[in-house]
This record gives structure tokens, C-alpha cells and sequence, in this order.
């Protein structure tokens, strides 16, 4: 391939539904569910297959998180930047997408624990279901060094640490969009090398291992991240068989170095690569299936822990009574895990779609309202 497969005079792909980024999205929600049940059959996968079902859960965030940044850079970087949409509607968008799905999640829970206790069922492991740990989950303050998170739904935390990064986002962008593509990839990798340097030297964590009490702290570089990985890729345009190759050599990459331990910096690496890839390569036949398999992935996250918890609960409870064979116990663990498939599609069909819809409708009519206003505002300063 010639030097032109990458260059800066071409013009680079739009961010578009139905392509290899929304199948990331849905690839990704589906292992983070396989993670959170390896651990409930007769015998871990962990233990069974590989370690990599019980360590790649922090892999799987990670890449959630620079994805995050990354989609966002590309979808509202435009309209923030340009002062179309203000820092406070922003934040206003994200917050009500995943705050009413969090809140839901988290409440069902308590109704569950006390209706099971009112019948006489107590958890199995009751840490994980301490009320003090309860408000800093509900109110999404569980990654700012607030007490609470554990149990309960505890990966929200990731959710958590993304609501400080929503606030970040427009300052964020304000930086990159000051510098040109190459020197914006080279400014948040060395950004991330050096919070990883200070929180080794100042908490002794890695920072894309810190405990889910400072999430913020874990999730901001790797949001930072993906927003560098998107700048780069909105102006440096990369030959689609180039990008093609990429991605699928640091996908098998990526499962090579993990099949025999974490090599978490050098996983991430990969990680970045295979979505600068998926941003670069246009979507020229989108598919309806695999944009409705991405937008289903927010629910598959937001419920699954939940589902683990109520479908083994009950399950726990059948194994002791009845004494079920180990074959038996397999077959529900694989029920399990369809339960939590179908219980996203549900949640999404029936609940977090609609009601995404009405949030949407009314924060359209809140603007068109405000706007007659602020033009009002703007009329009577020049007058």
C-alpha cells in the first residue's frame, strides 16, 4: 500500500449506525454478561476453561469506557464545540439516558431482597446487600470516593465514573479541538502513561485498576482516550483495507496476550487500535440487526447483575432443596444466562425505549421553548 493510506487530505468517514462500532458494542455487553456469571455454575469458567473469564471483567470496562469517549467525541463533538448544544444540555442527554435505567435497576433490587427476606428467604451472602452501601448507588456517587458501591448493583460504578466524565466532556473537547490529530493521539496517551504513574505513585494502583470507590479516577484517562482516538480519526482519513487488517491483527492480538495473563497496558493498546479501526472503516451496508443489537447493549449492561442476582437466588435455593444434579445445575446456568439476554431485550423494548423517547421529546420542547427567550435576551443587549 502506497503512503497514502493514511493522509490528512482525504475526507474521512462519518460515524454511522449498523457498523463494526455498533457490533463492538454488542460484542462487548455480551462478554461482560458471560463474566458476570462464569462465576455462578457448579464450577467457574474461570477455573474450568481459562482465568481470562474471571480478569478479562476489567479488560471488558475498560474498552466500554474509551468506546464511550470515542462514540461521543464523534457523535456530539461537533454540536458542543460549536455552541449548538450547550455543556448543560449535554450533561442533561446523558444523565437522563442512564440515570431513570440505573434508578430502576437498583430499586427492583431492594423490592427483591425484601420480599424475598418477607418470605423467609435470607441472601446467601448478605455483605452484599448492606443497606449503608445502598445510597451512594442509587444517587451515582459511588466513584467519587463516596462510601457505598459494593453489592447491590456494583458495576454501575462504571456508570458512575462516566457522569464525571459527561461534566468533563465539554472542557475535554475544547483542548483537542486546539491541536491538530496527531498531536492530540500523542497528548491523551501521554496523559494516560502519566496517570498511571501517579496513581501507582500516590495510591498504588494502576489507574486502570483502581477500586471502584475512585472510578472517576479510572474512568476519566480512558475516556480522555477514546475522545484523542476519535479526534485522530475524525482528521486523519486511513485506507479502509489498512483499517480492515488492523483491527482483526490486534483483535487476535488482544485474545493472544490474554489466553496467558492480563498484560493490561499492552491489552489497552490493542483495545485503542481495534476501535480507531472500527471508526475508520465506513459503514457502506448498514445493518438494522446489529444497530438494534448495539442499542440494546446500554440495557444488557445496566440489567444483567441484577438478573445474576434474582435468577441464582432462586436457583441457590432449588439446588439445596431438591439436590439437583450437577447437569441439571449446568442447564440453569446456561437459563441463566439466555435470561439475561431476553430480560435486556424486555427492559429495552418495553421501558427504556419509550421512555428514552418521551425524555427526548421533552427536552426538545424545553429548548424550542427557551430559545425564543434567549433571542430575547440577545435583542434587547444589542438594543
Amino acid at each position: 500500500m502506497a503512503w497514502t493510506a493514511i493522509s490528512t487530505r482525504n475526507e474521512t468517514p462519518p460515524i454511522s449506525r449498523g457498523g463494526w462500532l455498533d457490533a463492538l458494542r454488542f460484542i462487548v455487553a455480551s462478554l461482560i454478561i458471560l463474566h458476570h456469571f462464569q462465576a455462578a455454575g457448579p464450577v467457574p469458567l474461570a477455573e474450568l476453561i481459562n482465568p481470562v473469564f474471571e480478569r478479562g471483567g476489567f479488560l471488558l470496562t475498560n474498552f466500554f469506557l474509551i468506546d464511550s469517549g470515542y462514540v461521543l467525541m464523534r457523535v456530539y463533538g461537533r454540536s458542543v464545540g460549536d455552541g449548538r448544544l450547550g455543556a448543560g444540555e449535554f450533561f442533561a442527554k446523558r444523565f437522563l439516558r442512564v440515570y431513570p435505567a440505573h434508578l430502576m435497576m437498583g430499586l427492583g433490587l431492594v423490592a427483591f431482597v425484601l420480599g424475598a427476606g418477607a418470605l423467609g428467604f435470607a441472601p446467601r451472602n448478605p455483605e452484599w446487600f448492606a443497606w449503608d452501601q445502598l445510597p451512594a448507588q442509587l444517587t451515582l456517587t459511588q466513584a467519587f470516593g463516596v462510601h457505598g458501591g459494593l453489592g447491590w448493583n456494583a458495576p454501575s460504578w462504571s456508570v458512575s465514573g462516566l457522569v464525571g466524565c459527561y461534566l468533563a466532556f465539554p472542557w475535554i473537547l475544547r483542548g483537542l479541538k486546539k491541536i491538530g490529530p496527531w498531536t492530540a493521539l500523542i497528548a491523551v496517551v501521554g496523559l494516560y502513561f502519566l496517570a498511571n504513574a501517579l496513581t501507582w505513585a500516590l495510591l498504588d494502583f494502576p489507574v486502570y485498576q483502581m477500586p471502584m470507590k475512585y472510578g472517576f479516577i479510572r474512568a476519566l484517562p480512558l475516556f480522555l482516550l477514546g475522545m484523542g482516538l476519535a479526534a485522530f480519526t475524525e482528521r486523519v482519513w486511513i485506507h479502509p483495507k489498512l483499517a480492515g487488517w488492523v483491527g482483526v491483527g490486534a483483535a487476535l492480538a488482544l485474545a493472544f496476550v490474554q489466553y496467558f495473563d492480563k498484560h493490561a497496558l499492552v491489552s489497552l493498546t490493542f483495545i485503542s487500535l481495534i476501535i480507531l479501526a472500527a471508526g475508520a472503516i465506513p459503514v457502506v451496508k448498514p445493518s438494522k440487526l446489529v444497530e438494534r443489537l448495539s442499542v440494546m447493549s446500554f440495557s444488557m449492561f445496566i440489567t444483567n447483575e441484577p438478573v445474576r442476582i434474582v435468577w441464582f437466588g432462586v436457583v441457590n435455593v432449588l439446588i439445596a432443596r431438591f439436590a439437583l444434579p450437577v447437569g441439571v445445575q449446568w442447564g440453569l446456568w446456561a437459563l441463566g444466562v439466555i435470561a439475561a439476554f431476553a430480560f435486556a431485550w424486555l427492559f429495552h423494548t418495553v421501558i427504556d425505549q419509550p421512555m428514552q423517547e418521551r425524555i427526548k421529546g421533552w427536552l426538545k420542547s424545553r429548548r424550542r421553548r427557551s430559545a425564543p427567550a434567549e433571542r430575547g435576551a440577545v435583542v434587547s443587549i444589542e438594543g
